[in-house]
């Protein structure tokens, strides 16, 4: 299992670091991954029951041409390692009791 902690801080220490807006709202993007679409659907159904604005399926390419399901719940939130925490707890609790991969989150630089 991954430290997500870790990583989050990580990920908002270089974006601050970088001179990214501490003020504004962040789109984060939390990515899930699986090779069962029926399970991957699952995840993406508990996620919407709980309220999250869930992207719709699709099918990705791995560098080696094998392929993947994933689909993103998207968050407006504060670059704030804690309370991205929040909704990660809350997703990786989803990913593991669909047999998914919660695959970590992702931000943009914002000015």
């Amino acid at each position: 299992m991954e430290n997500w902690r870790e990583i989050s801080e990580d990920i908002v220490s270089s974006l601050l670091e970088d001179g990214s807006n501490p003020e504004t709202l962040y789109e984060v993007e939390h990515h899930f991954v699986s090779e069962d679409f029926d399970k991957l659907e699952a995840a993406a159904l508990a996620a919407f029951k709980l309220g999250y604005d869930v992207e719709e399926p699709a099918e990705l390419e791995l560098e080696d041409g094998d392929k993947i399901w994933g689909f993103d719940v998207v968050v407006e939130a504060e670059l704030d390692t804690d309370v991205i925490m929040e909704d990660v707890d809350k997703l990786e609790k989803v990913a593991l009791d669909a047999g998914v991969e919660y695959d970590g989150w992702g931000t943009y630089f914002q000015e």
